[in-house]
């Protein structure tokens, strides 16, 4: 690989030719070295997850979780749609996960959590349309859709005994989260986790104008790999979660009227 002058050593043309694969191959050690190193010093928790849970649960309770366990540097992705793979990125080490469709190939499901989706809007569509005396005034109202979520307002409507409105009408969003911003925002009727819209309908951003559920069969689940279930941090945010989850579901028990402002 070398070559001896009479004062110095200069690369053979072998050397030169394996001088860039080498380097290349060098860099990536040194960077996998870090990240290990890093690892130990401070533990990173790659979490891909659902976007309607994120935004409605997650985000405002993981500063819990970092005061509870400050050594463990959370990374939070947004699973683009509901059908994408969560384990497609090599970084993941846990999911969250709407359904347990991914529960595969070695792939450990903890049940977090059900649905009961009400229909929510803004005060503001209420006192546009006036208030929504009976079923048949849905009419009146757009409907907003979900599009990986099609189907949920003929289902809410099988439920509520409703014929006479077209179910799949309406603006159709990527996800719940863009969805209840636009009934915010006063241009339709959204159905929604009623545990997600719990902060707005407490705040008064959003109402109930029809208090009929919808029990979903759909459920979140934690997901992970089997074979790195042991790992602390994985470990750790699993149990914070289901306890999180547990103390909430424990203590609730909020009722919203369909009442009007």
């Amino acid at each position: 690989m070398f070559e001896r002058r009479t004062r110095k050593v200069e690369l053979s043309a072998a050397g030169c030719e394996l001088l860039p694969d080498v380097s290349t191959a060098l860099d990536q050690l040194a960077q996998s070295c870090a990240r290990v190193t890093k690892r130990k010093e401070s533990p990173i928790l790659t979490i891909s997850a659902a976007p309607t849970f994120t935004n409605g649960w997650l985000v405002s309770r993981l500063a819990g979780f970092q005061l509870a366990l400050p050594n463990i540097e959370v990374r939070l992705l947004l699973a683009s749609t509901q059908l994408q793979s969560h384990f497609s990125n090599p970084e993941v080490d846990a999911a969250i996960a709407h359904g347990r469709a991914q529960a595969v190939d070695g792939i450990v499901a903890d049940r977090l959590m059900s649905e009961e989706l009400i229909p929510v809007c803004s005060p503001a569509l209420v006192k546009t349309t006036g208030p929504l005396h009976e079923l048949r005034d849905l009419s009146q109202i757009t409907l907003l859709q979900v599009l990986p979520r099609m189907g949920q307002w003929r289902a809410w409507m099988s439920i509520a005994g409703i014929s006479v409105v077209d179910p799949d009408r309406g603006p159709r969003f990527q996800s719940t989260p863009l969805a209840l911003e636009a009934a915010m925002a006063g241009a339709g009727l959204a159905l929604a986790n009623r545990r997600f819209v719990a902060p707005h309908l407490e705040n008064g951003r959003l109402i109930v104008p029809f208090d009929i559920d919808l029990p979903s069969e759909a459920q979140y689940y934690l997901l992970y790999r089997h074979k790195h279930a042991p790992d602390s941090a994985i470990a750790q945010f699993r149990r914070w979660l289901l306890g999180a989850i547990a103390e909430e579901q424990a203590s609730e028990h909020i009722e919203y009227e369909a009442i009007y402002p």
